[in-house]
């Protein structure tokens, strides 16, 4: 399964749920839809989710997570690019670009009104539990690869640092009266 596919599988699963904000309805419907797939495809989707996952991977991004959810540890970081994945590629990828472009996102702006957390940890076993379903056998780990880029280090800064990140992200600042 290739990138264009995964990102398929994720726009399907959206069509599919009520609230395709939420992202834990997403990940859960592209894990039933994975299912139906031939083993060796669930198996590639996994690399590809993870490639995403490595293509979200900065400092920028970051530091937009630690705003929104009040703070953001790796694992916190992991599931926040989990939710942003089950929004769909036009979302990830025009966010990737501009994580300040979060605040323009309905769901982001009701999340914010309703002091919700935005993460998705569901996302990140899409395959793994699509396999399980599919085989009753555990996703084989050998052959994934994982390349995190090295984060930016203009923004090696403490993002409690409230000035900072409110000029990096203003708008996103001004939605979270940072």
């Amino acid at each position: 399964m290739d990138t264009q596919q995964f990102w398929q599988l994720i726009d399907e699963a959206r069509t599919r749920v009520p609230a395709p904000d939420r992202g834990t309805a997403v990940a859960e419907q592209a894990t039933a839809l994975l299912a139906l797939r031939p083993p060796q495809e669930i198996v590639a989707a996994e690399q590809t989710l993870w490639d995403l996952m490595a293509d979200s991977y900065s400092a920028p991004l970051w530091g937009a997570a630690y705003m929104i959810n009040g703070g953001c540890s790796d694992d916190l970081f992991d599931y926040f690019r989990g939710w942003l994945i089950t929004q769909g590629r036009a979302t990830f990828e025009r966010v990737i670009a501009d994580p300040d472009a979060l605040a323009e996102l309905p769901a982001v702006r009701a999340f914010a009104a309703d002091g919700i957390d935005i993460e998705c940890e569901e996302a990140l076993v899409i395959a793994w539990d699509a396999h399980q379903r599919a085989t009753g056998e555990e996703l084989p780990h050998d052959g994934l690869t994982i390349n995190y880029s090295a984060l930016d280090p203009d923004w090696n800064f403490d993002f409690d640092d409230g000035d900072e990140l409110r000029r990096r992200l203003p708008r996103l600042a001004a939605l979270y009266a940072y």
